[in-house]
């Protein structure tokens, strides 16, 4: 099939146009990077930039609240929390005469394209601007403010809106900036509470923001296996005090020594009544006696650097707005700039807002259910996987499968394992199934090291990092037979491997041997777990987002470093085999000038080209630099080597230091994302099992029988979509010497990561530029429900 023609940026020009930029609402963590973004997108094509300091206020204000900026004023903010040009709550712009007056003072600086970060509201009033820009510009020339020729020159404005809130309430995105980082403060309290509450055997009851959004509250119960949450979108049914206290003091008879209970600040009952913090733990006190605690997070969850995440999602963010500004006709639409799934996307702004309020109207109206579906498919995933883990039905009410399922973890550790681990646990003991641990990978497996897993032997599971079932890089070629035999002495009838492209190997190793052992002749699945992040078949692997903060975090501390002693280059050597994911989506989160990775190849001309652009860049006020090295990228280009040569070259200018991040990439609590990540997959993988037993059950026979290719499937998030895949036909996409897929999504991200570092760069812009319409839930219309 013919490739489509690429489409590069460098056929968008700036040159003539002006751009501003506000941030307005309530603050949220990743904003900053969102500015750097679209300021050094927009001087990159040589548009001129302007920060608006204090929201639509500043923009009413004028004067020195609307400025130009040049390329180093947003130096150091990428890791700084909230918005360093303000926001505020503006009455006045709210008025046709403070929307006048904005208008005044933009066209003085000749600024027609406005790019917004900020909620729903924010949004509106941008859009409300833009369809009165005409009628405003027309009472301006009448009043006198400005020429006619001035009015005919700017005849309309462009509006592009990026979604800056910690609430996660936007329909349209499956995440805002702000959002990944609000659930890091909210975890790592959870996570510091727990152990306090287990030493006293205490009830915590906490409270999280988000308004009228439950989202937070909801991600940080799966996150961290709370016993109960409260969210206005799903409210308890009727007797929920009832139920709840069954459940908390079930749990402490099966010697659980604590228990956490999450509610969301804007929680309900049916009939719309809040739900508080208070009234929960004055319910668990006067019903059970238990020693209670409530904790209200408040606005540290605001507060605090943005996460890897946040980061990375606003600078693409940053610079998609640009080109959507580029790119946009008198007749586009004020569209704003979304995520979906792995995906950058444009959606006409006001389908998005019109979507959110239909959100608060069936949440008023008590049609629940609608309100969930209209959050959005992210949403709606996040609970049905919540409402799979919490609620332990009895032996009664379970299911009888009589199929036993196996769960195992190969090659290196990786946080967000256990959480998977814990989670295929649940669900299959929900779906009837009996599953079995195996610990030590495939060496224990051999030996038989097998054992019955029960549902309350993962409690407490999600936030441990490495792999508390033990996991070995060992591959089951040379213990086949053994293998085989303990699968009949077990009657193991599927197997669930969490692991990386040592996992991957071995379930084609397993799939090729079914021809000499019936016994595997089973439905398997891999879900990928690896920091490397280079098993083929998915865009991100469990545990890569907590080394990405590991590292990031480390080029924080060392740029803080290098600010102060002045004039130094660091060189950071990040793990990762021969992919490079971990070094340059490091790079893109932590600002770095450089990133050595091996999918790119260099030689010595380009590290004398990044030597000379250090040079130029300590001639600024940035008097610092940070370039990251894939371990493998190059076998003659060591970290040695690089170091040498930048200290050699660099004399006289900047001197320099190198830093092996090494095994501390591995370690550390798992991040929200990898728990909630590892969590949602694991469970549909084993719902993915279920179904396959069902399908290849030899009724005849009394057992199952799976020889098909779709019966060894892997896992994976592609593009805007999770997708089971066999792993036969992902061998063709696999480069098996150096242990990477031959296509990665994230090389696309390499010319973002150098624009931002000013390199001159070719960025392919095939994926952006098509405005699409906001998807509605199925079952519902314009009008409503049908």
């Amino acid at each position: 099939m013919a490739q489509p023609d690429k489409k590069f940026f460098e056929n968008l020009s700036g040159t003539g146009k002006a751009i501003a930029v506000l941030t307005s609402g309530g603050d949220a963590q990743g904003m900053n990077a969102a500015v750097r973004a679209v300021v050094r997108m927009g001087i990159y094509v040589g548009a001129k930039v302007y920060l608006v300091h204090e929201g639509y206020q500043g923009m009413v204000d004028g004067g020195h609240n609307i400025i130009e900026v040049s390329w180093e004023s947003v130096s150091s903010i990428l890791q700084v929390g909230g918005t360093v040009i303000g926001s505020a709550r503006c009455k006045a712009f709210r008025s046709h005469e403070g929307r006048l007056q904005a208008a005044y003072n933009l066209i003085k600086c000749g600024i027609t394209n406005l790019c917004v970060i900020g909620g729903d509201g924010s949004l509106t009033g941008a859009n409300l601007f833009r369809e009165e820009w005409s009628g405003l510009l027309e009472e301006l020339v009448k009043g006198g403010k400005i020429e006619r020729g001035t009015a005919q020159k700017y005849t309309h404005i462009n509006i592009v809106g990026m979604v800056g809130s910690i609430d996660n309430d936007f329909c349209g995105t499956d995440m805002t900036i702000g959002t990944d980082s609000a659930l890091h403060r909210i975890i790592e309290v959870v996570d510091a509470i727990m152990t306090t509450a287990q030493s006293h055997q205490r009830t915590f009851v906490l409270e999280v923001m988000g308004r009228h959004c439950g989202y937070l509250a909801l991600v940080s119960a799966l996150a961290c296996g709370a016993d109960w949450v409260f969210i206005p979108e799903c409210p308890p049914q009727e007797g929920w005090e009832d139920q709840m206290c069954t459940k908390l003091s079930e749990n402490r008879a099966q010697k659980k020594r604590l228990n956490i209970i999450i509610v969301s600040e804007g929680a309900i009952d049916t009939h719309n009544n809040p739900i508080t913090s208070e009234k929960v733990k004055d319910l668990v006190v006067s019903c059970l006696g238990f020693d209670t605690r409530v904790t209200i997070l408040g606005h540290v969850q605001r507060g605090g650097t943005p996460s890897a995440f946040d980061r990375i999602l606003a600078s693409r963010m940053g610079v998609e707005a640009v080109l959507a500004l580029l790119e946009a006709t008198p007749d586009t639409p004020a569209c704003v700039v979304s995520l979906c799934g792995n995906q950058a996307v444009r959606l006409p702004l006001m389908e998005c807002v019109q979507m959110t309020q239909e959100v608060q109207k069936a949440m008023d109206e008590r049609r629940f259910e609608d309100a969930v579906r209209l959050r959005g498919r992210s949403f709606e995933n996040n609970l049905n996987t919540y409402k799979l883990l919490s609620h332990k039905k009895s032996v009664s009410e379970l299911p009888k499968s009589n199929f036993n399922v196996a769960v195992l973890n190969v090659g290196a550790p990786a946080a967000g394992m256990n959480g998977a681990v814990r989670s295929a646990v649940r669900v299959g003991i929900t779906e009837g199934h009996k599953m079995f641990a195996v610990n030590d990978g495939f060496e224990g497996f051999a030996k038989g090291q097998i054992k019955e897993i029960q549902w309350g032997d993962v409690g407490g599971w999600t936030g441990q990092g490495g792999s508390l079932l033990g996991t070995k890089r060992t591959l089951p070629a040379k213990y086949l037979k053994q293998i085989a035999d303990q699968i009949r002495t077990h009657n193991i009838s599927a197997l669930l491997i969490i692991g990386g492209f040592e996992a991957y190997e071995s379930l084609l190793q397993l799939a090729e041997a079914r021809a000499g052992h019936e016994a595997f002749c089973i439905p398997m699945c891999i879900l990928p777990a690896t920091i490397s992040n280079n098993v083929p078949g998915t865009d991100f692997s469990i545990g890569a987002d907590t080394a990405l903060n590991a590292i990031m975090e480390t080029c924080d501390r060392i740029k803080l470093s290098a600010s102060g002693t002045k004039r130094r280059v660091f060189i950071i050597e990040t793990m990762g085999g021969f992919c490079g994911y971990l070094a340059n989506m490091g790079a893109l989160a932590s600002g770095a000038d450089a990133a050595y990775v091996f999918e790119e190849p260099f030689d010595i001309r380009d590290l004398q080209a990044n030597v000379e652009h250090l040079t130029e860049k300590m001639k600024t006020g940035i008097q610092r630099g940070l370039v990251l090295r894939n371990e493998n990228c190059n076998e003659n280009y060591t970290t040695d080597f690089i170091y040498q040569l930048y200290s050699e070259e660099g004399k006289g200018v900047f001197d320099c230091r190198k830093n092996v991040l090494g095994h501390m990439q591995q370690g550390g609590a798992p991040s929200p994302f990898d728990r909630n990540f590892g969590t949602k997959i694991s469970a549909k993988a084993i719902q993915w099992i279920s179904r396959k037993l069902k399908e290849n059950y030899r009724q005849d026979e009394g057992r199952v029988f799976a020889n098909a290719e779709d019966t060894v499937c892997l896992l994976g998030m592609h593009r805007r979509n999770l997708h089971f895949q066999p792993v036969v036909q992902l061998k063709a996409e696999t480069d098996f010497e150096h242990r990477i897929p031959k296509e990665q999504w994230w090389l696309k991200m390499r010319p973002l990561m150098k624009i931002l570092a000013k390199y001159k760069t070719s960025y392919d812009v095939s994926d952006s530029g098509q405005l699409e319409h906001v998807r509605r839930p199925r079952g519902q219309t314009d009008t409503g429900p049908i």
